[in-house]
């Protein structure tokens, strides 16, 4: 049986390193501010680095963080879709374009932004791929460093897949607003996997219904262990 574990980020094993970074994607989609229930809000965990909306006319839509109506959301989420995965979700808050800012100093082999954003350098992600890992779909960061070399990093695009298992979703939460699709699911402490949910072509995905967790299988996790990326902490999650 396949064991899957949670990604965090080991924050003493990265303060080693003595670097820092500040950049975010370059579009993305607004937060919705819903009149039928009265919330203004936008998903975490929705990254899609490869999405270049460089060749739409209505592109500077994408750069306002000002929460925009139901419909405004929906029609400037139709504008994307053709550009990104099938099958993408894209809830309000979706990140799109590439990781562009400043870094300093030296990040190491690994770098996070949260705990749900990973960059890998490159002779990392070179040793991951070498590793047997499957599925990994990277894209160059636009970093630019204030002095000395500048080393290449790659934004991992992992995209949500399986689910968290019905069983962690508090049974008295009242269900998604029928027009914008608000739903108040807070991160279990003891979370379980959605069996049949779970992607067998990748060995690295997010939780659909709570994209900030981050999950690897057992071949990701022993390769971690062997590449020594102690960056990386990791949590086994059962599955059911």
């Amino acid at each position: 049986m396949t064991r899957f574990f949670e990604l965090r980020e080991n924050r003493a094993a990265t303060a080693r390193h003595k670097g820092d970074f500040n950049a975010a994607h370059t579009w993305f989609l607004p937060s919705i501010e819903c009149t039928e229930c009265g919330e203004t809000w936008g998903e975490s965990g929705h990254h899609y680095p490869s999405v270049d909306l460089a060749s739409l006319r209505e592109r500077a839509r994408f750069v306002s963080p000002a929460p925009v109506s139901v419909a405004a959301f929906n029609e400037l989420r139709e504008l994307v879709r053709p550009l990104a995965p099938p099958h993408s979700e894209l809830p309000p808050g979706t990140h799109l374009g590439p990781l562009t800012g400043t870094a300093r100093g030296d990040l190491g082999p690994v770098t996070w932004q949260g705990n749900f954003l990973l960059l890998l350098r490159r002779d990392t992600l070179e040793q991951l791929q070498s590793s047997g890992v499957r599925g990994l779909s990277a894209h160059r960061t636009e970093l630019r460093w204030r002095q000395g070399a500048s080393p290449e990093y790659f934004e991992l695009q992992i995209e949500p897949r399986g689910r968290l298992h019905a069983d962690c979703v508090p049974r008295d939460l009242e269900p998604p607003c029928p027009s914008c699709g608000w739903f108040p699911l807070s991160c279990p402490d003891s979370p379980v996997l959605t069996e049949e949910s779970i992607p067998t072509d990748v060995d690295l995905f997010r939780v659909g219904n709570f994209a900030t967790m981050l999950i690897g299988t057992e071949r990701f996790a022993q390769a971690v262990q062997e590449l020594r990326l102690d960056g990386i902490s990791l949590r086994e999650i059962p599955s059911r």
